[in-house]
């Protein structure tokens, strides 16, 4: 979204990338809001917050440094007492900016530019999902496993003919950051994936465990994505209370980093019945309504059609944007490699009269005279003229003008290689799926949310809960 562009590529600017220092929230928010987001600072620092929150986003792309919230509904610190930097994976979605990769347009007071998108080398929008209301149409997408839609990428750059549903052995389902598990069959993910459209069915995941003195507590150990954890204990809480589960005595959270909910049981209870009360009459079982509703570029790089898409689509496109990133890259490098090329050549064609060109130097009568005696000599352009006459004079030593052909001659080798690849779709294809493979060695993880497909649920009956006492 834009907030969250402008956040990134405001941390990228001010060279809060991951290997700096924290920076106060406070600056970031400021900073942000002065150049380039003209909106409230709650607005940009409860997006900042969230994109550090690794309950929220599968891969966090802020690391944050002090209290940004929790799963139990808790609000993060005031901006002036939180740090940021950039995560490491925000610097791959970043990485390339500065290399002309891609459009950029005037921020909002005209005083500097913003990029219209970032070059990412991941596949972001499907890596951590999103959510976004706008008018009169709206957008849920999931969060997925990297490993796996980096490797769909890689199966879709070999074969271009590969439908949605052949990706599907690759992309399993949506994968969410705290667990959980999803209990969608096979044939409702592929429809969700094809039509870009459905519910996700979504569950926590329990255990049971003994009690030292007898007796069995259930623990939950996940719960389903977007959860409040302290509403849900409350929630449990209140059902005991009211006795409308007789089995259950108590309930109490003893998460840590991971999620442990203990509930205790009556001797002889039937956890599978008690599960399944929950399940009906709580948040632990819940609808991720998934609509994958995207904007599609058009001809104007600032304007997007808004589509629903299906998996490849998704794909597709943004295999098409990075063949396009990684061009502009080549082509940029390779502009640069001629610029410096053009400067070696110059000092190349001088050092065989140096003696010359100190003299013609001496006798000028300034700076644009001996520029203007230099070309009209030795045939230079007037960058060449320019870079000559602001050498330091140490250069002029023997061994600098090694240094020199030395240089020239790698530049050379370097120029021809990027030109080859230029002149070679199939080996830009390549580098696209090279730096892919690349990405999902440093960021493929295991899945946290388990496919159960269709389980064995028991049905919840209000008559076992009867207990048979006298009256």
């Amino acid at each position: 979204k834009p907030v969250q562009r402008r956040i990134l590529y405001g941390m990228w600017n001010e060279s809060i990338t991951f290997d700096a220092k924290h920076k106060k929230c406070a600056n970031v928010v400021g900073s942000v809001m002065g150049k380039f987001h003209p909106h409230g600072d709650t607005a940009i620092y409860d997006a900042l917050v969230r994109l550090a929150q690794d309950f929220s986003l599968r891969y966090p792309l802020i690391d944050g440094h002090g209290n940004f919230g929790s799963l139990d509904g808790d609000a993060p610190a005031a901006f002036r007492y939180t740090e940021a930097r950039l995560a490491r994976i925000a610097d791959d979605l970043l990485a390339e900016i500065s290399r002309n990769t891609v459009d950029f347009r005037p921020t909002y007071d005209g005083n500097t530019v913003e990029p219209i998108v970032l070059p990412a080398k991941l596949p972001q929008l499907l890596m951590n999902g999103t959510t976004g209301i706008a008018v009169g149409m709206a957008t849920n997408i999931p969060p997925h496993n990297a490993g796996e839609v980096i490797e769909a990428c890689v199966e879709l750059i070999k074969d271009k003919n590969l439908e949605t549903k052949d990706l599907l052995k690759f992309v399993k389902g949506p994968d969410f950051p705290i667990g959980g598990q999803i209990l969608n069959s096979k044939k409702e993910l592929r429809d969700i994936y094809e039509t870009g459209q459905g519910s996700v069915r979504l569950r926590g995941e329990w255990t049971t465990e003994e009690r030292p003195r007898g007796g069995t507590n259930i623990i939950i150990t996940s719960i389903p994505y977007a959860v409040n954890k302290g509403t849900l204990v409350e929630r449990i809480g209140e059902i005991i209370m009211e006795r409308k589960l007789p089995p259950l005595t108590d309930v109490r959270d003893e998460s840590t980093k991971d999620v442990r909910i203990v509930m205790e049981l009556k001797k002889d209870s039937d956890a599978e019945l008690v599960m399944a009360y929950l399940f009906k009459h709580t948040a632990l079982a819940t609808n991720f309504n998934v609509n994958m509703t995207c904007l599609v570029p058009t001809e104007n790089p600032e304007v997007g059609t808004p589509k629903r898409l299906d998996l490849k689509s998704i794909l597709q496109h943004f295999l098409t944007f990075r063949l396009e990133v990684v061009t502009r890259r080549f082509q940029f490098d390779l502009e640069q490699l001629k610029a410096r090329l053009h400067l070696l050549e110059g000092f190349e064609k001088v050092y065989d009269a140096l003696d010359e060109m100190l003299k013609i130097i001496r006798k000028s009568e300034g700076k644009a005279d001996a520029k203007a005696k230099l070309i009209a000599r030795f045939k230079l352009s007037e960058e060449q003229a320019e870079a000559i006459l602001e050498m330091k004079l140490y250069k002029l030593a023997r061994l600098e003008i090694l240094v020199i052909e030395k240089e020239a001659k790698e530049k050379r080798a370097e120029a021809k290689r990027i030109a080859d690849i230029l002149k070679s779709e199939k080996q830009l294809w390549n580098t696209v799926r090279d730096e892919l493979l690349e990405l999902q060695k440093i960021y493929g993880d295991k899945r946290r949310t388990k496919i159960g497909g269709a389980v064995e649920e028991v049905e919840y009956n209000e008559d076992a809960f009867i207990s048979d006492e006298d009256a």
